[in-house]
């Protein structure tokens, strides 16, 4: 399981980021992955990779700055308890593909569709001008001065479905449909959006912000009872119920946080933390810090 936060200004109000990213990647501990980098056949891209054997390259979280003058960003989830038939492909290049793709957000989640052949899966998009330095969404891939206004795209194939989400407000994702969302995630929203409307100002305490996102993520509360995550998850639905998660056997739960900022002049700030070893308890969380100006 994995849950995420965003938000993108809608130009409403002032504030210092234009995007807010909040993420943890909920795997087991033992499987093989590299931390967030530029990635080598592609410096444009920044983000993690799986690297378990057979499925080295997919990612679950990645930023880009392709093609030129556009920002994008891909976020995957798994739906959990969905058996999906003739499932033939891994979903780890689905991010992947579209950050190193020429088609916009709504084109890739159409063709996504159309040749599904995946297991269950949530992906979260993000399109932004990265030309302009305005507080709008737009179509990146359209070019031209009237490009049309692009959008934060959720896209399922469990069941299959394409919705537009709204910039200018607090969005959490998790492991459901979004019209039945966790406990978790509708709890994990709230206290996102405090922490946006608090933080995210003018002249913004860069640092506190990015503690009291870390603090969200690091959140062991857990918001049960739950039905959907019951009904989806059954005897380990408890243990799942918290933002954070640790499962009981230890191999299991949040090994990965991510915060990414992105203020009204392009400048990206992704900052992740990552559990070396097993044991979440005692192992060791090492942090990095990834700068880069995208125009």
């Amino acid at each position: 399981m994995c849950i995420l936060f965003v938000y993108v200004d809608d130009g409403s109000m002032a504030g210092r980021y234009r995007v807010v990213l909040a993420s943890n990647r909920d795997e087991f501990y033992a499987r093989p992955a590299k931390t967030a980098a530029p990635w080598e056949e592609n410096r444009h891209i920044i983000g993690g990779r799986d690297m378990e054997p057979g499925r080295e390259g997919g990612t679950w979280l990645a930023i880009g700055n392709h093609p030129a003058g556009c920002i994008k960003l891909g976020a995957l989830l798994n739906v959990t308890g969905e058996n999906k038939v003739n499932v033939t492909n891994g979903r780890g290049p689905i991010v992947a593909n579209f950050l190193a793709g020429e088609l916009t957000s709504r084109q890739y989640s159409e063709t996504l569709l159309a040749q599904d052949n995946f297991g269950a899966f949530n992906f979260v998009s993000i399109e932004l001008d990265a030309t302009t330095g305005q507080n709008k969404l737009v179509d990146c891939s359209e070019g031209g001065p009237n490009r049309a206004r692009g959008t934060i795209l959720h896209t399922s194939n469990a069941p299959h479905s394409i919705e537009q989400c709204k910039a200018g407000e607090a969005l959490g994702f998790g492991n459901s449909t979004l019209q039945k969302p966790l406990q978790k995630v509708c709890r994990g929203r709230e206290q996102f959006a405090e922490i946006v409307a608090r933080r995210n100002v003018p002249f913004a305490d860069k640092d506190a912000f990015v503690g009291d996102l870390m603090e969200l993520l690091k959140s062991d509360v857990r918001h049960f009872p739950d039905p959907e995550l019951t009904r989806r998850a059954g005897q380990h639905a408890e243990f799942l119920s918290s933002i954070n998660v640790r499962m009981p056997n230890g191999s299991y739960g949040s090994r990965t946080r991510t915060v990414i900022l992105i203020d009204h002049q392009n400048h990206v700030e992704f900052i992740e933390e990552t559990l070396n070893g097993t044991d979440p308890n005692t192992g060791e969380w090492n942090r990095s810090r990834i700068e880069r100006q995208f125009s």
